[in-house]
């Protein structure tokens, strides 16, 4: 697996008051392109489900650089930061840039697998979880924790 980016389109629904992108919409932005990229590496809902296991967050954090507004041209990519081994916990971490290339947030997410019945965290099974968690981009300052 390359880079996975993917251009928005902002909504309507996406702007809050001051006819930016509300805080809100970055991390719902987020959340979409990591089950995606997810997703089209086989690690699909069905899969998930199936086999009793799902992501779950422990931390979401953005830094705000340049507002986004309705009609701007918007890129996001996702990569993995950090990650033990086993895939079992991990740092994943979306860029959405403009048109010109310039940086308007960042968002952080730290996050672990559950055992969907159990409620429990787990070491990902089966074994598609860890090869596509280890077949994700990573950023260049990637850490094997």
């Amino acid at each position: 697996m390359g880079v996975f980016t993917k251009e928005i389109s902002i909504r309507w629904s996406d702007l809050d008051p001051n006819f930016h992108m509300r805080h809100s919409a970055y991390y719902d932005f987020g959340a979409q392109h990591r089950v995606e990229v997810l997703a089209q590496e086989g690690l699909t809902l069905h899969a998930m489900k199936e086999n009793h296991i799902g992501p779950i967050l422990f931390k979401e954090e953005c830094v705000f650089r340049k507002e986004i507004h309705l009609h701007n041209t918007i890129t996001i990519s996702t990569k993995i930061a950090k990650m033990r081994a086993d895939a079992s916990r991990w740092t994943i971490v979306h860029e959405l840039t403009n048109e010109n290339g310039e940086l308007c947030a960042k968002i952080s997410v730290d996050g672990a697998w559950m055992d969907t019945k159990l409620r429990k965290l787990a070491t990902p099974t089966p074994a598609i979880v860890a090869d596509v968690m280890h077949a994700f981009p990573k950023t260049e300052d990637f850490i094997l924790i």
